[in-house]
């Protein structure tokens, strides 16, 4: 049988709590009636501690997630991500992070079970490449791969060109390929490769992982 506890007994219990509260606050902060800190004055000792990305790298990054254009601020050590939180500057996301954000250091590294901070085993930092009909990634540099892509969209774009339509109107498209947006590029880098896509290939086909 529940036992709950009557309105009177619930002030009650509030009213204790709130004193206790109020009474260690006052002693952590110097007693009752103490003064606030100031800027410039001593903390207690418990501020002080060391900071523990003191010694780190500050990089303004972005979520890649979702639409909203989250901004983050990624520490590193020797080349390497220690933590990223979210960049109170931005106007979008003022410091917060949902979820998916707030795991990003995940991508890079991962605490393991020792608690222990490590590098995450399925993280990709090469290029795979797979051959058509093939069931094996072969690892390919950049070298290959970046003129391999042109060589393969302008093949694509220009065996599906079309420069009138069945109804003989000029349309100078290919609908052979289609552009995915990203939320990790600004204003400027949208502009160019919406150029490139429209103006270059002639692609209408575009999206955006924001898009619901």
């Amino acid at each position: 049988m529940k036992k709950y506890i009557s309105r009177r007994d619930f002030f009650k219990y509030l009213g204790v709590g709130a004193a206790g509260a109020t009474l260690s606050g006052a002693t952590l902060f110097g007693g009752v009636g103490a003064k606030p800190a100031l800027a410039g004055e001593n903390l207690p000792s418990f501020e002080l501690g060391t900071f523990k990305l003191k010694k780190t790298k500050e990089t303004a990054s972005g979520c890649p997630y979702c639409g909203c254009g989250c901004s983050t601020i990624v520490y590193s050590e020797n080349d390497k991500v220690v933590f990223i939180e979210g960049d109170p500057d931005s106007p979008i996301n003022e410091g917060a992070l949902c979820p998916k954000g707030a795991a990003l250091p995940d991508i890079h590294n991962f605490v393991n079970k020792k608690r222990q901070r490590v590098l995450n085993p399925n993280r990709l930092t090469e290029v795979l490449y797979r051959a058509p009909g093939s069931n094996q990634w072969e690892v390919k540099d950049w070298d290959w791969a970046m003129p391999e892509i042109a060589k393969r969209v302008k093949k694509t774009r220009d065996e599906h060109f079309e420069e009138k339509d069945a109804n003989g109107v000029t349309v100078n498209r290919t609908m052979a390929i289609c552009q995915m947006g990203s939320a990790n590029i600004n204003n400027e880098e949208d502009y160019l490769i919406n150029k490139l896509m429209r103006g270059a290939l002639g692609v209408v086909d575009l999206d955006h992982c924001a898009r619901l």
